[in-house]
């Protein structure tokens, strides 16, 4: 450290190399203008005696030698200075003075070649050599007072804030890897995200015109149809993901070992749409598959009770939906095991429904409390327990639903080896409330059955997912990775999850997904990211002024990789986020902020030679009008031919119940 007396001491030298700089300079001037200062009367005897002696050390042996000793002294004594240091000072503002004063310093040898007085010679010539030193001497002093190591002039901290990123594509047989690019201080490097572990559930945020499904979920979908997987797709705005699926499957369909079925479901037009049973009899195997449809649906069709579940008017209608499909189920085998055939049976008066459901004693534990409401004459709880499910599932009775829904065009194991599968289903934005009650009981069906071990690979791909309900959706992501179920969730804000699912499911949902990619999204959703990619050391610096000296300080600091407002002004093609790694497949750098680079031209070029969705069907309104009435038919005919039997069995006559 340097104490006040080296600074002293130090500042001593100096003044004394700059006064033997203006020292050597004078002599210059009265060795080489000696006529002047004789006019002047400015010479004697001893001086220059001593002057002759100063001449043999050879320093004025040459003009411009004594001139170029003078200014050495000088740099050195500038060398040295430490002027106050001042953060509007710039080099050019220096250079400039130094420049101009040597310049004039040395150009003023052309004045004495002027043909004019000694005299007026000798002024114009020290008076330009000393505003040349003196020029030259405030240049210097300016630059010891200009910071070097400026202020960072990034506003907006964006080099700062960058860091490295996974550049190797890491690719194996059931990945998904998007190109990218992204900034590393002030260049622009390739990059790629590698969600090699897509088991582990991927999770894509971004608000609407972020580019989730352009960049993200189409790549998902042509990818896995490439590798050979079964895949499900729930189509929210049909059929935009639905024509990609089905050309993919024609293009590549022959990589498959057996070559899987293209199957889609879509109620606005049913000569383009397949058949499907939801309740098909042979998948559900006992009551607790019927109460986890009945729940399905009715959560679907009341979205508010996800958050009511376990209250008394919540779980009633639940029970007495469940009894209803498990009657049904058990009816000869099943036969008439659809939901238009439930919606229709619940429709029937007190008296025939009840004496239908106590002949299956499986259903009789669920049904018994209705019933004794029913002869108790407590109606008005009756109504509150049973009206709510009835309504609402009255709400599906359409002749389109019935015809899609009671059909056997396929079922829903699309991960069978022997028979794989590419299902898509289509939700239709104006008409949410009700394709997507009976879109959720597809699903939770097919995630019961897709859910099993020795199963072919399976990608199942939701677009905007709080639109349908799926229970239990946090069980499948923990459970399905060994089966090896990929599951890909979009989802606009955790927000809108929040409010469909409720706090807790949502909360478990966003934290157990092992790879996460967002577009721009704002507030809770943006803080909650930013905190799961954590912090990297950041370089901070700053500006100390006080009257007498300015300083610079550095120093690192852990800040967020990628701060919230970063993640609200993100652009549409731009992404944050994480991916999860496996034993197998290490990866360090798991965090990404990059562009995905989508070739337009190609995908453009691609989407242009689409083959449409083929017509599967031709139908007319007639054949769909009497599949509504037989199915109505149906339920009556089961409860006449019953009625019959139990009028004619006395062993049975007292189930039929008379008010």
């Amino acid at each position: 450290m340097q104490t006040g007396e080296n600074e002293q001491a130090l500042r001593k030298i100096l003044d004394m190399t700059r006064l033997i700089s203006i020292i050597i300079l004078g002599l210059h001037f009265y060795y080489y203008c000696y006529a002047a200062f004789q006019v002047w009367h400015l010479t004697a005897h001893l001086t220059d005696s001593l002057m002759n002696n100063i001449r043999n050390t050879g320093l004025f042996s040459n003009f411009h030698k004594s001139k170029l000793i003078a200014l050495g002294f000088l740099v050195i004594s500038l060398l040295g200075s430490k002027g106050r240091k001042d953060e509007k000072q710039n080099y050019k503002t220096a250079f400039a003075y130094i420049l101009t004063g040597l310049l004039i310093y040395f150009i003023s040898y052309l004045i004495l070649l002027l043909n004019v007085q000694a005299v007026t010679l000798t002024i114009l010539y020290i008076g330009l050599t000393s505003i040349g030193y003196l020029l030259a001497m405030t240049g210097g002093g300016l630059l010891s007072r200009i910071i070097k190591d400026r202020l960072n002039n990034d506003i907006f901290n964006k080099e700062n804030e960058t860091f490295p990123q996974e550049e190797r594509l890491l690719e194996n047989e059931y990945s998904i890897n998007l190109p990218a690019q992204y900034h590393l201080k002030d260049k622009l490097r390739k990059s790629w995200i590698n969600i090699i572990n897509p088991f582990r559930a991927l999770l894509v945020l971004g608000s609407p015109g972020s580019g989730k499904s352009y960049f993200v979920i189409r790549h998902v979908i042509t990818q896995h149809i490439k590798k050979g997987f079964a895949m499900f797709v729930y189509d929210f705005k049909f059929d935009d993901l639905s024509v990609i699926v089905y050309n993919n499957w024609l293009k590549y369909k022959h990589l498959y070992k057996v070559k899987p079925e293209f199957y889609v479901i879509n109620f606005d037009d049913l000569t383009r749409s397949h058949r499907c049973n939801p309740l098909d009899p042979s998948a559900m195997l006992d009551i607790t598959d019927a109460m986890e449809s009945a729940r399905t649906i009715l959560m679907g069709l009341n979205r508010e009770w996800i958050k009511r579940q376990g209250d008394f008017f919540v779980e009633s209608p639940i029970n007495f939906l469940t009894a209803i499909i498990w009657f049904l189920r058990k009816y000869q085998d099943g036969e008439f095991c659809t939901l238009p055939h439930v919606i229709e049976l619940m429709q029937l008066d007190y008296d025939s429904l009840f004496t239908l459901l106590r002949l299956e004693k499986e259903v009789d534990v669920l049904v018994n409390p209705f019933v004794n409401a029913y002869l108790n004459d407590v109606m008005e709880q009756l109504e509150g327990q049973i009206a709510s499910a009835k309504v609402a599932m009255a709400r599906l009775s359409s002749p389109q639903l019935y015809y899609v829904l009671s059909g056997n065009d396929f079922t829903l194991d699309i991960n069978d080896p022997e028979k794989p599968k590419l299902v898509c289903m289509g939700n239709n934005p104006q008409k949410i409330q009700i394709y997507g009650a009976v879109l959720s009981l597809y699903v939770n069906r097919l995630v019961k059955l897709v859910n099993k071990k020795g199963k072919l690979k399976s990608s199942l791909v939701f677009d905007e997912f709080p639109t349908i309900y799926l229970n239990n959706m946090d069980s499948l992501i923990a459970t399905a990775r060994s089966n090896k179920v990929a599951t890909c969730l979009g989802i606009q804000d955790f927000s809108q999850l929040r409010k469909d699912y409720g706090r807790e499911q949502a909360d478990v949902i966003m934290n157990i997904a092992g790879n996460i990619v967002s577009g721009q999204v704002t507030g809770d959703t943006a803080k909650q990211l930013s905190e799961r990619f954590g912090k990297i050391m950041q370089d901070r610096e700053s500006l100390s002024i006080n009257s007498q000296d300015t300083s610079v300080s550095r120093s690192k600091q852990l800040e967020a990789a990628v701060p919230p407002s970063k993640i609200s002004s993100l652009s549409s093609g731009e992404f944050v986020g994480m991916v999860a790694d496996d034993p197998d497949n290490k990866i360090e750098l798991k965090t990404f902020h990059c562009e995905i680079i989508n070739d337009h031209d190609a995908l453009k070029k691609e989407q242009e030679g689409y083959q449409e969705i083929p017509v599967i069907r031709k139908l007319d309104n007639s054949i769909i009008q009497r599949n509504y009435l037989q199915i109505k038919q149906d339920i009556q005919d089961i409860f006449e031919g019953e009625r019959e039997r139990l009028m004619g069995d006395p062993a049975l006559k007292h189930l039929i119940i008379k008010k």
